[in-house]
């Protein structure tokens, strides 16, 4: 009953992407090891298994009023076995695999999305909540919107530059305080759940020693493009970006700031939606400030440049260097 996601389209066109040309097909069959990948959990002495579901899976048009209930019963298999190994299941609404019939229609650069993934999510609480504690809206937006949409190393590959970033995050923001709302509004007196998002946050070391403004600069881009708009005490986006993106907007010749903005009263709706802070943290980068270059994005407009050590150790991924300096 699962129908086409983002993934499937792009890796089905573009096999090179993965080296072995491995896709999500099959993966790992977790639909039907289930039982197995449980008992192994169980066995290594897990205490909680978080997972995201699929939204394919469950409405496989895109829309709520087609649910596939075949798919929904896998879920609550899942989490029954967890429950039944004492194992707390930690729900991901959304892992970067919307249905392609959506991405047809703009995807996350469409404002629409925030209407669609709140109804898919109403049908995820009612469906999975009365058994599921802890809820996560989407896993690190930033990484879907600049490698998606922005860039072309994740699905959907739209390779459209800083101005397709900047429009996918301000509609995750939108639609994560709207799930959030939703959640809070209808399931948590009956639920008692708890229901945040997932934030990437990199370590970052100035690579010019005295270089504090790079590490400050980089972090509003990176960790606080997102967390400021929910945790910080006035919400939006940091003051530092809204200036430095509307300033560099200017210099390109753009007749306004690429950053959009928030209504007062998107503001306040955004503000505070989070009953957790989710993060997660892989790697470090070395940051340094560069000058601007005539014709060319400046670093996505922060003018910050990434770059890795080369001593720090490689793993299996080349951007996953080991770099213990921000692991604190």
């Amino acid at each position: 009953g699962k129908s086409e996601n983002i993934w499937d389209r792009w890796l089905h066109e573009n096999p090179s992407v993965v080296p072995d040309g491995s896709n999500g097909d099959v993966a790992c069959d977790s639909l039907h090891k289930y039982k197995e990948d449980v008992k192994i959990l169980h066995d290594l002495g897990v205490d909680f298994y978080r997972f995201s579901v699929s939204w394919t899976r469950i409405l496989p048009n895109g829309y709520a009023n087609v649910i596939n209930q075949e798919g929904l019963n896998y879920y609550k298999n899942l989490i029954n076995e967890l429950l039944a190994k004492g194992i707390e299941p930690f729900v991901t609404l959304y892992h970067w695999d919307h249905p392609e019939i959506l991405e047809q229609m703009g995807g996350w650069t469409n404002e629409m999305i925030v209407e669609w993934i709140s109804d898919y999510a109403r049908v995820i609480f009612k469906e999975l909540g009365p058994k599921v504690k802890y809820f996560a809206t989407i896993n690190e937006p930033l990484v879907l919107c600049s490698e998606g949409y922005g860039g072309n190393t994740a699905a959907p590959g739209k390779n459209l530059g800083s101005p397709a970033t900047f429009l996918c995050m301000h509609n995750i923001l939108k639609a994560h305080a709207k799930i959030y709302h939703i959640y809070d509004e209808e399931f948590r007196k009956d639920q008692n759940g708890k229901i945040g998002l997932v934030i990437p946050c990199s370590g970052l070391l100035p690579k010019n020693l005295n270089d504090t403004s790079a590490v400050d600069m980089q972090f509003q881009f990176n960790c606080a493009w997102t967390a400021h708009a929910i945790f910080s005490k006035t919400g939006d986006y940091p003051e530092i970006m809204k200036n430095h993106v509307a300033e560099n907007s200017k210099l390109a010749g753009f007749p306004r700031s690429l950053l959009p903005t928030f209504s007062p009263e998107w503001v306040q709706y955004i503000k505070g939606a989070s009953d957790f802070f989710g993060l997660n943290h892989y790697t470090s980068r070395l940051v340094e400030t560069v000058p601007r270059v005539e014709g060319q994005e400046w670093y996505a407009y922060s003018g910050v440049k990434k770059s890795i050590d080369p001593s720090w150790p490689k793993s299996a991924s080349n951007w996953l260097r080991v770099s213990v300096k921000n692991a604190y």
